[in-house]
């Protein structure tokens, strides 16, 4: 069993169903781990998908208890902050999605993403942390 970071477009798919579910459902095997920014990204993600019409908001407010419940290993903020942000300049991209690299980075393990853009732009920086699509993860 592996112990892997994970972002919000894995843990989303454990409780929507859409492209990569049962991949992401079969990554849960692993022990997972992602920063406590994911519980702000998964609310998010849910009601835009509620506002676009795509969930009730009663399958919204089911799908956000479920994440609450999930096997899931939430690391602070705080001590990813420089990392983070390092990351962000080297790739000019978000910081938001950066902090899933530097927590990947500090604890020396893969990070899995859904977002292809995001791993390949990953995968262009020297040093950079293993990272690997939904579709990669779930076949190792």
């Amino acid at each position: 069993m592996k112990r892997l970071v994970i972002d919000a477009s894995i843990a989303i798919k454990w409780v929507v169903q859409e492209t990569g579910t049962d991949e992401a459902l079969w990554l849960r095997r692993h022990r997972l781990v992602a920063p406590d920014l994911i519980v702000a990204e998964c609310a998010n993600v849910l009601w835009k998908k509620t506002v676009r019409g795509e969930l009730l908001p009663e399958e919204a407010s089911a799908a956000a208890e479920l994440l609450e419940r999930a096997d899931l290993e939430l690391a602070p903020m705080r001590g990813l902050l420089s990392g983070a942000t390092n990351w962000a300049i080297r790739l000019n991209h978000p910081a938001y999605d950066c902090l899933y690299l530097a927590l990947a980075d500090r604890e020396a393990i893969a990070f899995v993403s859904a977002d292809i853009g995001f791993v390949g732009k990953v995968r262009q920086a020297p040093g950079a942390p293993e990272v690997l699509t939904l579709q990669e993860a779930a076949t190792q």
